[in-house]
């Protein structure tokens, strides 16, 4: 009887001594910091390029453990000067944890601009969509710059059941129905292309019939497979801009013109 007081004294002090030893699990939705994070550089944006029929933006992708290489395209953009807004084509995280956000978040927040991500599809992994929703907000979203409409879309399909449609037409549908009376163009971005095995190919056409129903496309935008290239995927003279994984130390500049639109692969 008394060697097993003991033992329950024992146990009893080590659960009340020893709570710094367990660790949060890596998939608890817990989030620190910053929320909202679409939202706020949505309005940041849209009031900086009001008016404006001409503007610069960058694009780094796949950033997913490469926290150096994130950090130090974060530096050389906002040394540039002439970057007005950064757009990210999603996998900020490997595994889909918690911690991958917030590092990734804390990392990009310190752009000097307005900053967005899509959803990629290791970011679903675990409980990432949830993560990215709460530090985000949808995952199919819109924000104007200028007289552009830029549209970002999740179109990670094979990541999800069929109780979420992936692309989302409806999305799709209201944007094409309610934009503001100042869009002249459209850009979009996406972390999968359509034509890939993770975008839902049974609506590859659809897709693009949508796509080309919006004001004056100029391209579309994505990530996931780590390349650098620029494909006219469905022949219809709208280009699909791959950029590479942030591991290869290159970003994207795209500078938008009354009368078109110039291109650039820069190496940091």
């Amino acid at each position: 009887m008394v060697r097993r007081i003991i033992l329950l004294s024992l146990l009893t002090a080590l659960t009340c001594t020893s709570c710094d030893m367990f660790e949060a699990h890596p998939y608890d939705v817990n989030i620190t910091g910053e929320r909202g994070v679409t939202e706020k550089n949505s309005q940041k944006i849209e009031k900086a390029l009001n008016g404006k029929k001409e503007f610069k933006f960058a694009m780094i992708s796949d950033t997913q453990r490469c926290y150096d290489e994130t950090k130090d395209a974060v530096d050389a953009i906002n040394k540039r000067g002439d970057i007005d807004f950064v757009l990210h084509g999603g996998d900020q995280s490997d595994f889909g944890a918690t911690k991958e956000f917030i590092w990734m978040r804390d990392i990009m927040n310190g752009f000097v601009m307005s900053w967005f991500c899509v959803l990629g599809n290791h970011d679903c992994l675990g409980t990432g969509k949830e993560v990215y929703e709460k530090i985000y907000g949808n995952s199919d979203f819109a924000f104007t710059a200028g007289n552009v409409r830029v549209i970002c879309l999740n179109t990670n399909a094979m990541e999800y059941d069929y109780s979420n449609p992936i692309p989302n037409f409806g999305f799709l549908k209201s944007e094409l129905e309610n934009l503001p009376s100042e869009i002249e163009k459209t850009i979009f971005l996406m972390h999968v292309k359509p034509k890939e095995f993770i975008f839902n190919n049974n609506v590859n056409d659809l897709f693009q019939w949508y796509i080309n129903k919006f004001p004056g496309v100029q391209f579309c935008l994505y990530g996931h497979e780590h390349q650098l290239t620029v494909d006219d995927l469905f022949k219809d003279g709208i280009l699909y801009y791959q950029c590479p994984s942030i591991k290869d130390r290159i970003y994207l500049v795209f500078t938008i013109k009354e009368d078109g639109y110039d291109y650039e692969v820069i190496k940091f």
